[in-house]
This record gives C-alpha cells, structure tokens and sequence, in this order.
C-alpha cells in the first residue's frame, strides 16, 4: 500500500465506526519511546520514523506532530500532499483537531496507546473522546508485523547491587505507609529493574514487554507471554513473583474491586483507569512507584557506570582515530558502522544503545538524523560531522556525542566561536555546584547562556535521565525548559549535551553523562555536584581558546589528562598515540 492508499484504508474504518477522526500517537501498549515493529503504527501510517509524535485523521485532513528534534526529518519522511506538518508545541494536536473537526466531534482513540491525561487535553478542548475497541490502523495494517516473543533474562544480583525481593519489600512498605494496596505498573523499565531481569523485545532497550501488579505485601502479578518465561527466570524471580499470560489481566484488575490501586495517570494506558472504575477499584493517583528509586543508583550501578564508560570510551577513541582518514573516503553510513564493529570488540557488549546518528555536514543540523541508503552521502573534507552513539552492557549505557572538524584545512572563525560556546556550556554544567531539591530546569539556562550572549539557541533538552542496562532516555528527572517536578538526586545519570544546529550547513552537539554525587557541603543543607563518568576528548581544531577562561581551560586540561590516563592503556598504539595528540594541554590564547 502507498501512502494515500493507507490513509484511505483507514478513514474507511473510521467511518464503519462513526469517527470524524482518530489520533495514531507514536507509542505502543507501554507509552515507551522504543517500540517493537509490530507497534510502529505511526510509522506505517506516515513515513514519521522518529521517536516522539502523533498524527490525526480527519475526513478531509490530516495532521502529523513532532518536537524541535525532528522538524527536519518530519519534512524529509513524510508526503506534504497529505500530511500537515506541525510543531507539537507551536500547534498543540488538541488545539488542531477541534479547529478542523468542531466542537463536540467524535475523535476515537486506542486507550491502549494513550494515557489518561493526554486524552483529557482532548476533551478540554471540547472533543468527544471515543476509546475504540478495534484500531483502525490495526485494521488496515495488514502485513502488520508479530508481536516479539524473546526470552526474559536473569540479572544477576552482582549487576544489579540489591536483590528483587528487597526492592519489592521496600516499595511495598512504602505503598502500604500510604494507604495503597496496589500498584499498577506499565513500564517495562520499572518491571525490569523490580525483578531484576532484562529483555531482548526492544531493539535497543533490554525490556521484556509486560505488565505487573505490585502489592504492598511485596509480591508481584507480572502479565507477559508465557513462551517468554523460561524455567531459570522462574527460579531467579522466586515464590514473591506469580507468572500469568496477558489474557489474564483483565480478570486480575476485575479483582481489585475496592482496593486502593496506585496508578500514574500520565504514565499508564487509559485502558487501566477505565478498567479499574469499572472494576469498583478506588484509583490513588500517583507517579510510577519504581521510577525514582530506579534512577537513584546504588553504589554497585554506580560502579558499573564507570566501568562500562571506561570500556566504551577504548572503542569511541579508536574510532575518532580511525575517522582522522574517514574524508573522501567514508560514509555516514560505513562510519557507523565503524564504530559498531569496535563496541562489538568491547567485553560484554550487548547492543547500541540507540542508533548512531552519524550526521556529516548539513545532515548533522538534523538533531535525530539517522541515514539510510536513499540519504546516505560522503564524509567531506573540511567538513563537520556529528556522532552521537551509545552502547548497552550488562553493567551500565553509555551515551556520548562528539563533533569533529575533517580538515585538512583549519575550520572557520564563525565555526570555532559556535562550537566554543557549546563547550563553555557543557563545562558550566560540568562544573555545577547546587544544593538539594534543584530540578533540571533551574540549571538548563547555564548550559545555554554562552550561545544566547550570541543570539544562538538549540531546540532540545540540556539533559535526560540514563538507565543501569535500561534505557538509555530515562525519567524522571531532565535538564531542559520545561517545568517537570523531578529534582536531581544522589545516584543519578544525566547528559549533558548543549548544541547548536546552522539548518542546511552543519550540527554541533558535545555530549557526556554525569554522575550526582554529594559534596562535603553540609551547611546549612547538603549540595551536590556531577562527576563526569564519559572519557572522550573534545575536538581541539574546533576549540577557540581565546574564548575560554582560565578555570575552563584548566577543567579541559585536566579532564583531557584524565581521559589519556584511562583510556590509553586500553587502545591499540595507533590509538594511543592518536589520543596523546587529541588530549594534548591547550595553552593560553
């Protein structure tokens, strides 16, 4: 099927159900970034491959939305003719849609694709939201892809620092000090680390896709596909975990009439709530119960962090080694590949973490680019090229971008200012000294000010969340310009990764990921700071020292010996003697 032939199939099952619209967010039955092929709706429907966006259906229009990220890809993927597309903040989906549709328009929706409070911003704007029991893209998708059916693995307690049945206990009494029952659990992260097992369902992302119930008494009814389960998982899981197929968990939320059941309005599918109310549940509303003490990692994750970084910093520096002679005779696509095949080489390698964005040129202003072979291309001489790439290991995901000049040629005054500004904002952040209770949006606009003195911004997060062998963007924590209620705690992963994008000529962007850890600060309440656990050196051709202070420049020196220290023992020759260069003291300007 094209194009018109799939938004035309699937117009026809809006009207076999009387829908003047429906909404196709991109997500699956878990509201996860990363999804399984079989839930790519979005994708199918419209060309849209990023990450984050929705598109509507109307009888006569039609609407796809993204962020700042994927402006660029949103124009490249999909078909102008039949798609507007928008800025999901500029021109909010709600908003959109009961301008096109009218007031009261019935608009139906999978509520098993969108949480409750995604749903309500609908009805606000005065539609009628309809919750459909058939999808019609489901309908229409008829080569539609089985859904994955991989093993569920052991995590070892060696890995994983406190043992699942600690955590279970541990958030039960939290439930039960407030007065829940129940937990409802979506996320397959939150499951994941619970039980102390991983998954090979997501491509990028060790999950076991499933659902869970969590009692306060410690126990857990995990819902996942029988053929997933193999008898060592059992074992490992032990007697506090009960293993039943999917099918069973409406009969499971059936049981909880009059129970107290925690559920995360924003986080879960609407099905739970609607289920639940039908159920006689009572609803205690309330975030993820696993989602903090996840993203606090304990000192064995913690260490694991640093080990895993370290090992994955030898394969990114033998790659920015090889890449020294990559112009004129490399592709986006061929680099990526590169890099892959020396992570591969690394103990205990798993997968990618995400795939590289291997940007050269003006494709590295595409913050989430990511080439095929129709948009592959040559990386140039005297050119930028973006590599952002991460991996997965058994002890830690890594995540790290870097922007190298091609040369031979010196790069230009204007390049060398952006790229400064960049990094005199990644080392404010670096260097941060905050006290208790910050949250990611009190620190954003220091890794921002330097571009903005130049009247330069980027439309992206200063920094997420990183998993311990889980995602790789994890919540709930963040660094941008949005108001989320997270604050930065002790144990958590973040990036920092300030940028600046020129559309059409080139992507800057200098990523690492931080540790907080306290301070001996104590007075009058304690202070943290980062501890910078990514080992990689910053391009110095790029760098424009005159724009640099002192302290900043003493910051790079001693990081960049720290990275030649680590790193060098674990490279070839070649490579190290590439990153005595790279690593080489800056002088004064």
């Amino acid at each position: 099927m094209n194009a018109a032939e799939k938004i035309a199939a699937v117009r026809a099952e809006m009207t076999k159900q009387d829908l003047a619209g429906f909404l196709v967010p991109r997500s699956d039955e878990h509201l996860g970034e990363y999804v399984p092929p079989s839930a790519e709706r979005l994708a199918w429907l419209t060309g849209f491959t990023g990450s984050a966006g929705m598109a509507a259906v109307l009888a006569e229009r039609a609407a796809v939305w993204s962020d700042g990220r994927y402006v660029l890809q949103l124009a490249n993927e999909t078909d102008g003719s039949i798609w507007q597309r928008l800025h999901v903040t500029e021109d909010p989906p709600p908003t959109w849609v009961a301008a096109q549709a009218g007031v009261g328009a019935r608009i139906g929706y999978d509520p098993w694709l969108m949480s409750e409070e995604s749903v309500a911003h609908f009805t606000s704007a005065g539609l009628k939201m309809i919750a459909v029991a058939a999808n019609p893209v489901d309908l229409a998708w008829r080569d539609r892809p089985a859904a994955p059916l991989a093993k569920i693995l052991p995590h070892a307690l060696a890995l994983a620092g406190v043992s699942s049945q600690d955590k279970r206990e541990k958030i039960g009494r939290e439930l039960a000090a407030e007065k829940q029952e129940v937990a409802v659990l979506t996320d397959p992260a939150s499951i994941a680390w619970l039980l102390n097992i991983r998954g090979q369902d997501i491509e990028f992302a060790p999950f076991a896709l499933g659902f869970a119930l969590l009692h306060a008494d410690g126990g857990v009814e995990f819902f996942v596909e029988p053929e997933k389960v193999t008898d060592e998982t059992r074992a490992h899981c032990g007697n506090g975990v009960a293993f039943a197929a999917r099918e069973a968990l409406p009969g499971a939320i059936a049981h909880l009439k009059g129970r107290r059941v925690r559920l995360d309005h924003a986080g879960a599918p609407a099905w739970f709530a609607q289920r639940l109310r039908e159920a006689g549940a009572i609803i205690v509303p309330g975030a993820d119960p696993c989602l903090l003490p996840k993203a606090c990692k304990n000192a064995v994750e913690q260490q694991g962090a640093r080990d895993a970084q370290k090992r994955d910093a030898a394969a990114l520096c033998r790659f920015l080694c090889w890449l020294t002679d990559a112009a004129g005779r490399e592709t986006e696509i061929s680099a990526a590949a590169q890099l892959l095949k020396f992570r591969s080489e690394i103990e205990g390698f798993a997968a990618e973490s995400f795939a590289a964005i291997a940007g050269a040129g003006e494709h590295g202003a595409i913050i989430h680019y990511h080439a095929t072979p129709q948009t592959d291309r040559a990386i140039n001489p005297n050119e930028v090229f973006l590599i952002d790439s991460g991996g997965q290991y058994p002890d830690g995901t890594t995540d790290v971008t870097r922007t190298i000049w091609t040369g031979p040629d010196a790069p230009p005054a204007e390049l060398r200012d952006q790229f400064t500004r960049v990094l005199k904002g990644h080392i404010a952040m670096a260097t941060l000294v905050f006290p208790e209770k910050t949250a990611g949006v009190q620190i954003d606009a220091l890794a921002r000010q330097f571009l903005w003195h130049a009247g330069l911004d980027y439309d992206h997060g200063t920094g997420h969340g990183v998993g311990s062998f889980l995602s790789v963007h994890e919540g709930p924590v963040s660094v941008s310009k949005h108001l989320r209620p997270a604050v930065l705690a002790e144990g958590m992963i973040v990036s920092n990764e300030p940028g600046y994008y020129r559309v059409g000529h080139y992507g800057i962007r200098l990523e690492n990921l931080l540790l907080v850890q306290k301070t001996p600060i104590e007075d009058p309440k304690p202070f943290f700071a980062f501890e910078t656990l990514t080992l990689a050196p910053f391009d110095r051709r790029l760098i424009d020292t005159a724009l640099l202070s002192t302290q900043e420049r003493e910051w790079l020196n001693r990081y960049h010996a720290r990275v030649l220290a680590e790193v060098g023992p674990a490279v070839p020759d070649d490579a190290r003697q590439w990153l005595e260069c790279a690593c080489a003291p800056l002088g004064s300007a």
